[in-house]
């Protein structure tokens, strides 16, 4: 029932699909394809070029926090993550773990020094320690540092803890 809530928001707020998918780099360096609600402008992909002036985060990744490409239901689904609900697919076909390392885009791959490829070496996950920890306050660098140490610390408890911080995260919109 919230995905189909979730699906009229979006398509009623400019007409325009649903969902958004995305090619992303798994384990071992496998491609695969992600979908999310989509929570920004139909031609935002375009629009990136534009906005590189103003990333504000560090490494070969996009960030800003006041994206213009961002849709006024597109704010309210990242704030809570909602957005990426569809990727509990993912998860189910084994692409993607609901721990690990979030997955990155082919071009951010190619730009990474190699002690940062390790990250590849696990399943990706739906939700992770920086995106707990750290979320955008983080440089790329100590992004990796944390997925590094999750990879290097695994455990079960951890995994446990993990998915109950989320949620704490999730509700709060933090």
């Amino acid at each position: 029932p919230l995905g189909l809530l979730l699906a009229l928001l979006v398509k009623l707020s400019d007409g325009g699909p649903v969902f958004y998918t995305q090619i992303r780099i798994g384990r071992l360096g496998q491609p695969f394809p992600i979908r999310k609600f989509r929570s920004m402008v139909v031609n935002a992909d375009a629009m990136k070029d534009k906005l590189l002036a103003q990333n504000e985060q560090t490494g070969p990744v996009f960030k800003m926090k006041h994206d213009p490409r961002i849709t006024r239901i597109g704010r309210f689904i990242r704030k809570f993550s909602i957005d990426e609900l569809p990727q509990l697919i993912n998860v189910l076909r084994g692409d993607m773990s609901v721990v690990g390392p979030r997955p990155p885009l082919a071009p951010e791959v190619a730009k990474y020094e190699p002690w940062q490829l390790r990250r590849l070496s696990v399943r990706p996950g739906l939700t992770c320690v920086w995106q707990v920890y750290g979320r955008n306050r983080v440089s790329f660098k100590r992004w990796v540092e944390m997925d590094l140490f999750y990879i290097d610390n695994w455990s079960l408890w951890m995994d446990i803890k993990l998915i109950a911080h989320t949620f704490g995260v999730v509700i709060k919109g933090t």
